[in-house]
Order: C-alpha cells, then structure tokens, then sequence
C-alpha cells in the first residue's frame, strides 16, 4: 500500500473573531489527492477552518489565528505569504454558486489572463480542458459567449468548479457545495468530486452526512470549535470512539 502524502498539517490552530473563538486548538493532517469531509452542526467552526486554509478569513478584519497552518510544511500564515499565489493554488468553491456576470468562456479564463497569458490559443485550450474536467464542456461548448449566469443552477455550480481548475490548483476547497442544487445535480457534483480527486486534493464542508459517507475517504467531527473525532470515513460512521460524534451520525443532534 502506497504510503500517503500530507498536503495540509494543521497543529494547534485557533481563530477567533473579535472576542469569539470560533476554531480551537485544531489538529489534523489533510492527505493529498484523498476526499477529506468536515461535518458538523451549524455554527460549529466547520466553514472557518476551511477558508483558514487558504486565508479566506483574512477578509473578515476582526479574525486573527495562532497555531500552525502548513501547506507543505510552509506556514500560510507567515508573513511572507503570496496570499494571491496560495489562492490559486488552493481553490475555493462556494455554497452559492457565483459565476461571474460575463461569458462562459471569461469566467474560465479570468485567472490564466490574470497570470499573464493573453494568447487565444492558450486560453482556448485551458478553457476547455477545464470545462472538460469539470464535466461541462459538451453542455456548454456552443454557449461560451453566452452568459455563465444563464446556465441552471449545477451547471453554474461546475462553471465554478471549472474556473478553479483552470488555475491549476492542487487543493480545492468546497463549502456546502451542493446544499442549494436538486438532488440529479448534486449527484453530478458528487461524481465529479470523485473524478477529481484523481489529480486534485479535496476538503468539502458538508451538512450532509449521507454525502460525507458516500464520497469521503476521511471524516473529521466538529462541535462547538473543537475537531472531537477524525479518521476514515467508514470508521467514523460505523464505530465512532467518540459519543458526540455517534449521537450526532444518529441524528440525536446537530
């Protein structure tokens, strides 16, 4: 068995908005090329830890963080950090899926423009390996001039999806990704991930247990700000060390 590589080291992390500690004293290690699930009830610090992860939280001017975030063992949070560089290279989709108002075909290619390529047949060709992976390229092919908000809404959700990927990312970072989609597209989404985790490392948030349990290799529990269990995925779900986290698998909670 091929031993597995850790992408993200997170060791003794904390943030806090103002006054409020919403992460607290966080370890977990997040392996690479693997789809690791953060469940939790609302309000449980699920969301912060995720955009920790690529500095989303910076935007909030109260947040501050202690510990360690390690994205191969370089801290993100040393003050040396090209935030933009990070967040290119840990993508980040959204629960809203939130194309920007241009064409299908801009919206893939914003990021490599803004690296600096400007020849079409360079951001031709990243467009549609993108929308290719993102398993929209045949939906959307004849539609590239057509406005990305124009598609329903799973189809925006792997416009967004594709945007992400044509930065190249190695990480992506999924929040609730599918809560907003009918249950066809969030089957679609759900192969994707899968698809995906083949050449990119994948964090989802989620609410929903049942989609943790289907996709997840890894499941961490959160509660209250603090990481109570992690491990495999069918572990947690079929014999949990901890409680909290049966009585929140069950239902009891949350």
């Amino acid at each position: 068995m091929v031993e597995e590589k850790n992408i993200f080291e997170i060791k003794n992390f904390n943030v806090w908005y103002g006054d409020f500690q919403a992460v607290k004293d966080v370890n977990l290690n997040i392996s690479s090329n693997r789809i690791t699930a953060i469940i939790g009830p609302s309000g449980c610090g699920k969301s912060t830890l995720l955009r920790a992860m690529n500095r989303m939280n910076d935007l909030i001017t109260s947040s501050r963080t202690s510990g360690q975030m390690l994205f191969h063992n370089i801290d993100i949070y040393d003050k040396n950090t090209d935030v933009i560089e990070l967040r290119r290279r840990v993508g980040m989709v959204f629960q809203k899926p939130n194309p920007f108002p241009s064409s299908v075909y801009e919206n893939v290619a914003y990021g490599p423009k803004l690296r600096g390529i400007k020849k079409k047949s360079a951001l031709d060709e990243i467009v549609e390996q993108a929308l290719i992976k993102a398993d929209l390229w045949k939906e959307v092919k004849d539609k590239l001039n057509d406005s990305g908000l124009s598609l329903s809404g799973g189809q925006m959700q792997r416009l967004c999806i594709a945007r992400s990927l044509a930065q190249q990312p190695e990480v992506i970072l999924f929040d609730e990704p599918t809560s907003a989609l009918d249950p066809i597209s969030t089957a679609h989404i759900e192969n994707l991930l899968q698809e995906l985790q083949k050449t990119v490392t994948i964090v989802i948030v989620t609410h929903n247990m049942q989609q943790a349990a289907r996709i997840s290799h890894y499941t961490a529990f959160m509660y209250l700000g603090e990481l109570i269990e992690f491990g495999n995925t069918d572990t947690i779900f079929v014999n949990p060390a901890n409680k909290l986290t049966e009585e929140y698998i069950t239902g009891r909670f949350g």
